[in-house]
């Protein structure tokens, strides 16, 4: 039948759904119905339960470089912008020789002689004064990390955890905040705050190896793997060798944190806990101290078994009358025994960096005399006009993502604004615009009139779109 085809033992073979579309000149077909990624039996027939047990994905590796497949993957690379990693190439060289580039990519793929360069190292600042390592492929090397994302992805989803929000097709933050409001709302009053020490940088790789050879059993797709997770790291022009760890940075990163942690999930499942996971980053949430602190032994001996350890600095049972952060949010209950749900001060403060790049003020600008403050002549103010645009994309991104505080937190965005405002009118007015300058001359009033956006403006606009958003637990 067209559209099928059978592996040795008679197992019916199907392209997953995603891969399917298109692929007339590849080779494959659509097929009607749910789609099921090639299957092979790895032992003798049992029971049903034993059989879908025991069954793997022996033939995925074509699917990795069909035509279809390195075509998507290609457009989200394209999408995701990135810098060049250790060969220099970047995304507008790949653009300009698109399909000699990808034709060369797609034939060592499938001649087997494909082999990714070391990863460029680069280093941000995090928000406790530290840095974060990142690894940064080849734009080549993220094309075939996504390909096998695309392939891996369906099989390991379906057995990913509900709880688990990461990296993962149709959740993130946003539902992994909503699942903790849910709980804290219910009167899970008792929280473990945990946190794994240099997760990324310590995942050993003949366990991660392992978990993925669980559900796939095809030995070119595990080399594939592994060669990732074994190119190395080009620090400056010093290549080092690694044999542990997974870059964070790399496309296929976050599919493999998640199966590498997914232990630690049917481990707390198994024992009734429940917890909210965003990749490394995971709390659980209990009714009792007792058992909160069960809930964080068995996170120590899951974690011991995989090569992990908690940072102890960092990891705590915690009260809700004490307050947690998760994902930029602070969690508490008030004196009134309200709860509340605000910008952690981390997360303020980050805003407050990110507003005093976007307002620069000039080393060699004149102070601007009050008659030059009207609408009509600041709108004449090229740099102003740019910057308040730069200004309001930021505020609109901030915010879609900030917008579920709780009623204290909505006093953070009228001093987020304010500070905001300071620091726009100081690049007008170039001196601190400060008494008259602010009350007089630069009002908020003239300032919107200008354009600028405002966080307190905006959450206005989205309560009244969303009535009953601004609760308290």
């Amino acid at each position: 039948m067209k559209g099928k085809r059978r592996d040795g033992q008679g197992v019916q073979l199907v392209l997953p759904l995603e891969l399917r579309e298109g692929e007339a000149n590849g080779g494959a077909s659509t097929h009607a119905g749910v789609s099921q990624p090639p299957v092979a039996s790895t032992g003798p027939e049992t029971s049903g339960a034993e059989k879908e047990r025991k069954q793997k994905h022996a033939t995925l590796y074509h699917l990795v470089f069909k035509d279809y497949t390195l075509w998507h993957a290609w457009l989200q690379v394209e999408r995701n912008r990135g810098a060049a990693g250790s060969d220099g190439m970047t995304i507008a060289h790949a653009q300009s020789r698109l399909r000699p580039f990808l034709r060369g990519l797609r034939r060592e793929l499938r001649e087997k002689r494909y082999r990714p360069r070391p990863v460029r190292r680069c280093t941000i600042p995090k928000s406790d004064g530290g840095e974060r390592r990142l690894g940064i492929p080849c734009v080549r090397d993220r094309i075939v990390q996504t390909a096998v994302a695309k392939v891996l992805e369906p099989i390991f989803e379906a057995k990913f955890s509900e709880r688990s929000h990461g990296f993962r097709p149709g959740r993130g933050c946003q539902t992994a905040l909503a699942q903790v409001d849910s709980l804290v709302q219910a009167g899970y009053e008792w929280v473990v705050d945990a946190d794994i020490e240099r997760f990324f940088d310590t995942v050993d790789h003949e366990k991660l190896i392992e978990a993925v050879n669980e559900e796939v059993a095809d030995g070119s797709v595990l080399r594939l793997v592994r060669t990732f997770l074994e190119a190395g790291v080009l620090d400056g022009s010093t290549r080092i060798e690694v044999e542990e760890g997974t870059p964070q940075g790399g496309p296929l990163s976050p599919l493999l944190a998640n199966l590498y942690l997914h232990p630690l999930d049917t481990a707390l499942e198994a024992h009734g806990y429940e917890f909210v996971r965003y990749a490394d980053d995971f709390v659980v949430l209990a009714r009792t101290q007792a058992e909160a602190e069960e809930a964080l032994r068995l996170i120590r001996e899951v974690l011991t078994a995989l090569g992990l350890r908690l940072n102890e600095s960092k990891t705590r049972v915690v009260h809700l009358d004490d307050g947690f952060d998760f994902l930029g949010f602070r969690y508490f209950r008030s004196r009134r025994g309200n709860v509340h749900k605000v910008v952690r001060e981390k997360s303020q403060a980050q805003f407050r960096e990110t507003v005093r790049k976007l307002t620069p003020r000039q080393a060699c600008q004149k102070p601007r005399k009050a008659k030059a403050c009207t609408v009509k002549k600041l709108r004449r103010d090229a740099r102003l006009v740019r910057m308040i645009g730069e200004l309001n994309t930021y505020l609109r991104g901030w915010h879609g993502y900030f917008r579920q505080v709780w009623w204290a937190g909505q006093r953070d965005l009228r001093e987020l604004d304010g500070f905001l405002r300071r620091r726009f009118r100081s690049v007008i007015a170039g001196r601190l615009a400060v008494g008259r300058w602010q009350s007089h001359i630069l009002p908020d009033a003239l300032l919107e009139q200008l354009g600028l956006l405002s966080l307190v403006g905006l959450h206005t606009a989205y309560l009244q779109a969303h009535p009953g958003s601004a609760q308290s637990g």
